[in-house]
């Protein structure tokens, strides 16, 4: 008998202690979780156990369970919305949760009066209401620049709606990738004028002003220019595959 006891009081712990661990995955990763992030960190958790505390945790409104193009995500409920939403109409209620299930991305007006099925007047109003407490936050999109996304007041625009680091405030910054164009050419440039200078065969001068994507990357950063320092990477929006004068310099 103490032995049941003892095993029912150690599967209790073990739940706490999942139950404990997923939430702070949620901290750790606020935009959402997916059922394989769970399952990287506790291998060893049997599936019908990770569904039995997810399970308790949505039950007792802990936390949101969404959909994205991945799959499902669970996330942290907002505590500080559901406070703030205390005593809202049954109306703006929806409202946010349509901007909330948006995520980072953001949602138009448009879809926000899709999706609640509201006269756009009583969408714009509630807007309106949301932004005053700022609990939402209209964001300029590059796609678009006279509309507006809404997303949460505490999220950080995803890059498909302030551009990246190729946009300030929505605008393009045409001065900044010139200097990065500018400056890629001049150190593949100087890359091709060592090969020369070098007198090997052609062969071997090619493959000797071949530069990598990283060896452009640590150029450019050497430079100073900031804005390309955590950016620049083989792969990524700004990367010497992207640069205008690529062409030129492999037909060297």
């Amino acid at each position: 008998m103490s032995e049941v006891k003892l095993k029912r009081e150690t599967n209790v712990l073990d739940v706490v202690e999942v139950e404990n661990r997923i939430k702070e995955l949620c901290q750790q990763l606020p935009h959402g979780i997916t059922d394989q992030v769970i399952q990287n960190d506790m291998p060893h958790l049997e599936p019908q156990q990770r569904a039995m505390v997810i399970n308790k945790l949505l039950s007792l409104g802990q936390l949101d369970l969404l959909r994205n193009s991945s799959g499902l995500l669970y996330r942290m409920k907002d505590t500080q919305g559901a406070g703030k939403m205390k005593g809202s109409d049954n109306q703006e209620k929806l409202v946010y949760q349509v901007i909330e299930d948006a995520g980072n991305k953001g949602i138009w007006s448009r879809d926000i009066r899709f999706k609640s099925n509201l006269p756009l007047t009583e969408v714009n109003k509630i807007l309106k209401n949301l932004e005053s407490k700022k609990l939402i936050k209209a964001v300029k999109s590059v796609a678009a620049s006279k509309k507006k996304v809404y997303m949460l007041y505490n999220l950080q625009p995803d890059r498909s709606v302030t551009g990246g680091a190729w946009y300030s405030d929505q605008d393009f910054e045409s001065e900044f990738v010139e200097v990065l164009n500018q400056q890629c050419f001049k150190f593949l440039q100087s890359k091709a004028e060592a090969a020369i200078d070098s007198k090997q065969s052609p062969m071997v001068q090619r493959n000797s002003s071949f530069a990598t994507s990283h060896e452009v990357w640590k150029y450019i950063c050497e430079l100073g220019i900031s804005k390309v320092f955590e950016d620049c990477h083989d792969g990524g929006e700004i990367s010497p595959s992207h640069c205008v004068y690529m062409a030129e310099w492999l037909d060297f």
